[in-house]
């Protein structure tokens, strides 16, 4: 099977990527292994959001002092903006509206109620633009009976820090009752099925005007809206007070909710998705790739012009780690992690660990070296990168979103 681009990852990088090469009428195949980190995304993306440990209050002026080996300074300091709303624009097209803005960051709440800084929000989620404040003096933070992701607790820990008087009652729904029997069903993603029903939105805004009275805004997990805002919107209208959704822990509906609206968008493209399917065999000869196998289509070569590598970090295996070394296992790729696997980590759990910010080493065009020289037809993007720590950075959606759509532009070009 012959395509103009195969990319290896399913994830935000491969959909990002495949989408904007499926626009301009290029053949695409996207190799998914299976479900992705997209499945833990609270709903929010981040541009840049901290460094040196500092929240990052402009991030586009902040991404010009960053080091050579960042992502975003091998794309290019002065091309950010202009990709930044690129990626946004690409979003609305699949029918994810999100409000935010990369030259100034805005604060998302956390399922564990304190304010981290965030580039794009799904539209209906609860945010502030400052991160010791919140915009409303007095809440009402409902929860749902045996509802096991959501530490209410918490939440309401934090929203008090910042200034607000929580109430936090608890609803009890009989629609809800069957799945309270196993914990197991009581995880948002699950919850969402069941307020798929109009019936159990109509129920749940009952319940919340109900228990809400003098409250200038009301806060609920996000556990509507599995496909797509429809179920989020109908609730909002019945619900007297203003509504706002919470992330939950994972599995995350907003994450889940994304996902699919990118997939759907880039087959919706003629964009050809193999989900299920792995990358097993990578054929090289000099210094491009030729063909690759992959587990399911073992007798049948996929061969294209250019292949994109987006298989993400460790939770992803598109890096492993064993007792000797870090490496990429499909294509033995160099990497920037040290020799000395003592230099890997360092003491203290909640620190800045090492390994973190190892990934594959490329050129400046994103081109992956492979002892030392680069593949002319092979392209690096996403998590699978070096040089930045995604988690203290705060950088991890938007590192996954432009270097995608930055060798997009350049395939297309």
């Amino acid at each position: 099977m012959k395509f103009d681009t195969i990319i290896m990852g399913g994830g935000l990088s491969g959909l990002t990527c495949g989408i904007a090469l499926a626009k301009k009428g290029r053949r695409v195949a996207i190799v998914a292994g299976g479900q992705n980190t997209l499945h833990f995304y609270s709903g929010s993306m981040e541009l840049l959001g901290s460094v040196d440990d500092q929240d990052v209050t402009h991030p586009i002026e902040a991404i010009a002092a960053l080091n050579e080996n960042h992502p975003y300074s091998k794309i290019g300091a002065q091309h950010i903006a202009s990709l930044a709303q690129q990626a946004q624009a690409l979003l609305a097209d699949a029918g994810i509206k999100t409000t935010g803005d990369a030259s100034c960051n805005h604060y998302r709440i956390t399922p564990m109620g304190v304010t981290k800084p965030a580039w794009l929000t799904l539209d209906g989620l609860a945010t502030t633009s400052h991160p010791d404040a919140l915009p409303w003096k007095k809440v009402c933070l409902v929860n749902l009976e045996g509802f096991i992701d959501y530490p209410i607790d918490f939440v309401a820990h934090g929203l008090r820090n910042l200034g607000a008087q929580v109430e936090t009652p608890t609803v009890s729904l009989e629609c809800l009752k069957q799945a309270r029997r196993s914990a197991t069903e009581m995880r948002a993603t699950n919850l969402a099925k069941v307020f798929t029903n109009t019936s159990n939105v109509a129920r749940l805004a009952d319940a919340i005007n109900t228990a809400c009275n003098d409250t200038e805004a009301v806060l609920i997990p996000a556990v509507l809206g599995y496909d797509n805002d429809d179920a989020c919107n109908l609730l909002k209208a019945q619900v007297k007070a203003p509504l706002y959704f919470l992330a939950t822990l994972p599995p995350a509906v907003t994450g889940v909710r994304i996902n699919a609206a990118l997939k759907h968008y880039f087959q919706m493209l003629g964009g050809r998705f193999l989900m299920g399917d792995s990358v097993e065999n990578v054929v090289i000869d000099g210094d491009k790739v030729t063909h690759i196998n992959t587990t399911k289509l073992q007798a049948m070569s996929l061969q294209a012009e250019q292949y994109v590598l987006a298989t993400g970090s460790f939770m992803s295996r598109g890096l492993v780690a064993d007792f000797e070394r870090i490496y990429e296992p499909l294509m033995n790729l160099d990497t920037d992690a040290p020799q000395d696997r003592e230099q890997w980590s360092k003491y203290g759990m909640m620190g800045d660990q090492p390994y973190m910010s190892c990934g594959v080493v490329t050129d400046k065009d994103f081109h992956p070296l492979k002892d030392g020289s680069p593949l002319a037809n092979v392209y690096a993007i996403g998590q699978v990168l070096g040089g930045h720590n995604p988690i203290t950075m705060g950088d991890g959606t938007g590192v996954s979103m432009l270097t995608a759509l930055a060798v997009a532009n350049a395939i297309n070009s």
